[in-house]
């Protein structure tokens, strides 16, 4: 394994295993190694995976606003893989529906969502 990419797996794995707290630390992680001193994105795919870790976690914490500002992120990056992004999103998506189905700010990123995997080109990330 590239030792660059290990926490970017690990965070996963955690994630999956129910760890957040260990998840959203090594996602903090992998966006701080992805990005330059200046703010630049050195990797906007990965970056965009954690974002939408960072925003699973915090739906999972109660912490709507924080979720929702992840998964917009994540969907406005130089992202460079929309099936990729739109793969990973759907945990978020999950976890979206089954906390928050009937706040309007989850519904209309759900929306967004729905219109990203349509192809729609105003949803796309720039």
């Amino acid at each position: 394994m590239d030792p660059a990419k290990f926490d970017f797996y690990a965070m996963d794995c955690y994630r999956l295993v129910g760890k957040d707290k260990l998840a959203r630390t090594l996602a903090e992680e992998v966006l701080r190694a992805g990005t330059d001193f200046d703010g630049t994105e050195l990797s906007p795919m990965r970056n965009a995976e954690a974002r939408v870790k960072l925003g699973v976690t915090a739906a999972r914490d109660g912490d709507l606003e924080q979720a929702l500002i992840m998964g917009e992120r994540a969907l406005e990056g130089e992202c460079q893989s929309v099936p990729s992004l739109i793969m990973t999103s759907r945990e978020l998506a999950a976890e979206m529906k089954r906390g928050y189905a009937s706040e309007p700010a989850a519904e209309d990123y759900l929306a967004r969502l729905h219109a990203l995997g349509q192809g729609n080109p105003e949803f796309l990330p720039k």
